[in-house]
């Protein structure tokens, strides 16, 4: 390991209370998709106090920023999110389920220690452009709220925000250590609200049109599309609205939330127009009024061979933290809390390289550990994945990569109290800490060997070249939009 990036570690270990501070806060706050006001204040403060050059609000979103330190080129992007979900209120260390607040947030996708983290990774990077000197770089740390149902990096991808980077960076908690590849679904949010006339449902059901046949109607209309599109498609939907508790009355307004996703965004458009046609008919068979409202979309990604590499290149030379008996007994017992275990060996790679499963079966025991102390072993791929993120976007601008460290236990399954039990403890905290010297170590790379960033853009073009460009999902004149609220 260079000197640089010795410097580098060493800094982010010395800023660690700070780093776990805020993530702890952050985790305390539990705010939502677009209401993560403290947790967006709180950023702002660190930053300024630790010398950045901070924008909040940032790109016409109230709890967005972006914190800038340096001059000059290579611009390398570190990007943030801090929202958390409903439902998932947790007493922070308990091994069963016992909420902290009834009905509260919590943090089941650890937000709160990806936001920290890439702050870790962005203070490394501005240790060492402190080093270097002025006009040797640029870091800038995104914070981007509302991923869980906003995408809002999407909308800044639209703006052009990410334009000026040369390579963004991120990582995401979970429960394997790994650099991940492959690709995932396009997804595009709508919100589709009918209005029809109130009514007596006995007495003059004649003269009511109600808005939740529409909604049911339109419900079924969806089920039957589902046979004819491609089968790597998904639809969901939820009624948000049902027009109310009273059967005697005609429900003269419904609401419905629908997710639409297929691989690439042209082929999502489509797809959703097939569904708006459907959605339109509803409202002809039930003669009401249709109204429709874009919520978020977000890419597929687009994989970056080039930087996944060097991000486990220098995540292998950084290594793993040492875990106290006390943190695996802890991760035991939330270990065994998981009712629904998965038969799967943990990480993406063990579904495509029969070498790479031989390691992971050994390493993990044949998925029996309680945490994954190992990291996968590096494989490229193109392959889908079913979910979607807002990095995807980021990646059809910029050359992008990510990677997983494993804040938590073994088994635990995303968006559970779990997770939200298990991210304000140290087990977390190092995991953390760790996602960060990550990062801040490849950017280092990507400014000292400018070989190694051009062979990155030089993949990034010749991907744009073959798949046509970026089509961003997110029209113009849209804005990020919180599910639900009034039209």
């Amino acid at each position: 390991m260079t000197e640089e990036k010795k410097k580098v570690l060493e800094y982010i270990d010395s800023k660690a209370d700070v780093i776990t501070d805020t993530s702890d806060q952050i985790w305390d706050f539990a705010e939502l998709s677009l209401r993560e006001f403290k947790s967006g204040e709180l950023y702002a403060k660190v930053l300024k106090e630790e010398g950045f050059e901070v924008e909040y609000p940032f790109c016409g979103i109230e709890t967005a920023f972006l914190a800038r330190y340096g001059s000059g080129k290579p611009v390398i992007g570190i990007l943030a999110e801090y929202d958390a979900l409903t439902g998932l209120s947790q007493v922070a260390g308990a091994t069963e389920r016992k909420e902290l607040v009834a009905n509260g947030n919590g943090h089941g996708c650890g937000h709160n220690l990806l936001g920290a983290g890439a702050m870790a990774a962005a203070f490394g990077v501005k240790k060492y452009l402190e080093e270097k000197g002025e006009g040797s770089g640029t870091v800038i740390l995104y914070g981007c709220p509302g991923e869980e149902g906003a995408g809002t990096k999407s909308f800044m991808a639209r703006d052009g925000v990410f334009n000026g980077c040369d390579a963004c960076l991120t990582w995401h908690p979970s429960n394997v250590n790994q650099v991940v590849s492959g690709t995932c679904n396009t997804c595009i949010q709508t919100e589709y609200k009918f209005t029809g006339v109130a009514a007596h449902a006995a007495g003059a059901p004649d003269k009511g049109r109600s808005a939740l046949d529409a909604v049911e109607l339109m419900n079924i209309g969806v089920q039957f599309l589902r046979e004819h599109m491609a089968d790597s498609a998904r639809i969901h939907y939820s009624i948000t609205d049902a027009g109310g508790d009273s059967p005697n009355v005609v429900q003269p307004r419904a609401q419905v939330l629908y997710m639409v996703r297929s691989v690439w965004v042209r082929e999502t458009l489509e797809l959703l127009e097939r569904v708006d046609r459907i959605a339109q008919a509803a409202a002809m068979m039930t003669d009401t009024k249709m109204e429709k409202r874009f919520i978020d979309g977000c890419a597929n990604t687009v994989p970056n061979k080039v930087l996944e590499e060097l991000l486990w290149r220098n995540f292998d030379e950084v290594g793993l933290p040492e875990h106290t008996d006390e943190e695996r007994k802890f991760a035991q017992a939330l270990y065994d809390s998981v009712e629904m275990k998965s038969t799967e060996l943990p990480g993406d790679a063990t579904e495509e390289d029969p070498e790479i499963w031989e390691f992971v079966d050994k390493a993990s025991k044949h998925g029996t550990v309680p945490i994954n102390e190992f990291l996968v072993p590096y494989h490229y791929s193109e392959k889908v994945r079913m979910g979607s993120t807002d990095v995807g976007d980021v990646s059809w601008c910029v050359p992008t990569a990510q990677i997983n460290t494993a804040t938590f236990p073994a088994q635990a399954p995303g968006h559970s109290w779990q997770n939200v039990s298990c991210g304000r403890t140290s087990l977390a905290h190092k995991a953390m800490i760790n996602a960060g010297k990550i990062l801040a170590a490849t950017a280092v790379d990507l400014m000292e060997k400018p070989e190694i960033l051009a062979a990155a853009k030089d993949e990034y073009e010749k991907k744009m070249k073959r798949y046509g460009g970026y089509l961003c999902p997110v029209p113009e004149g849209a804005v990020p939009t919180v599910p639900g609220a009034k039209m």
